[in-house]
């Protein structure tokens, strides 16, 4: 019987041996073959994001890397161009600086990807600003808004680049969690979705630097480094005097923060913001709509 099965397993073989065999072996590759076709920017593109830090900045926005459940729109190429730009300057090229001018931070530690979408999202009402999904993509939403001829640094700040600050942070503390003493700073009194019900005065007098750092303690940290360091000293004092007794918990949590930054990344976060705020106050003088670098 053994036989008999192994004769039949034999010639079962031997049959789709010859069968495919007698098939024609089809010219086309069933993979795309053809040269990608790069306009002007695409080539900036690799040479300022993909070469040196190895992140993919996507203009063109494509559906499988969008939230399906808003209803948006692509950036328009002329205002990716300019945020484009915009993102190297004020935000890689800062961490760059801070870092000695070590590009393997960034190459190392910052988004694989990311995408422009042209409209905002809302969500319940509110505007989101941009997310940041496991650390590998950050989207930034609400591109068209960029207006290239008038460069208004608040906007930028509060559009898109304290959001980019606020994203990477939720990307650091995913690598290397904060210390347990932030935790405990404000245990009880986060406020989950009812942040939107308050204001951020009086988000402040309750030990939190915005609204929306009162949600859960992980946006309360990466609301603390993005705002620090994408505001003056100035404006930081007059939050602390509109907190008033609320200033106590907002300074041990800045302390903590910049403890996380200095022992966790060798990030001095005074020196980042000292960065931020001169590039901040130097991109009138950048070029936003040639590729000329």
């Amino acid at each position: 019987m053994k036989q008999l099965k192994y004769m039949l397993l034999f010639s079962l073989l031997l049959w789709g041996t010859t069968s495919c065999s007698d098939d024609s072996l089809d010219d086309n590759s069933i993979f795309d073959t053809e040269a990608v076709e790069r306009n002007e920017f695409d080539t900036w593109l690799l040479n300022n994001y993909v070469y040196p830090y190895n992140i993919d900045f996507k203009y063109r926005m494509e559906y499988k890397e969008s939230d399906t459940s808003y209803n948006l729109v692509p950036a328009d190429f002329d205002k990716s161009v300019a945020m484009a730009k915009l993102v190297k300057y004020l935000w890689i090229d800062s961490y760059v600086e801070v870092m000695g001018n070590q590009r393997s931070f960034i190459c190392t530690y910052g988004p694989k990807m990311i995408h422009l979408i042209g409209s905002p999202a809302y969500d319940e009402g509110q505007i989101k600003l941009g997310t940041a999904e496991g650390g590998l993509k950050v989207t930034l939403y609400n591109v068209n808004a960029l207006d290239a001829d008038v460069v208004d640094v608040a906007m930028l700040n509060r559009w898109y680049f304290r959001t980019m600050h606020h994203e990477f942070a939720h990307i650091l503390h995913q690598t290397i969690e904060f210390q347990q003493e932030f935790y405990e700073i404000s245990s009880g009194q986060y406020t989950g979705s009812g942040w939107v019900n308050i204001s951020d005065e009086t988000a402040l007098a309750r030990g939190f630097i915005t609204a929306y750092g009162s949600n859960e303690v992980h946006e309360d940290f990466a609301e603390m480094v993005s705002n620090y360091v994408t505001h003056d000293a100035d404006w930081w004092s007059e939050q602390m005097s509109i907190a008033g007794s609320g200033a106590t918990y907002i300074e041990q949590k800045l302390e903590l923060v910049k403890e996380y930054m200095t022992d966790s990344w060798e990030i001095d976060l005074d020196s980042l913001r000292d960065i931020v705020q001169r590039r901040s106050e130097q991109v009138i003088y950048l070029d936003l709509k040639n590729l000329n670098d």
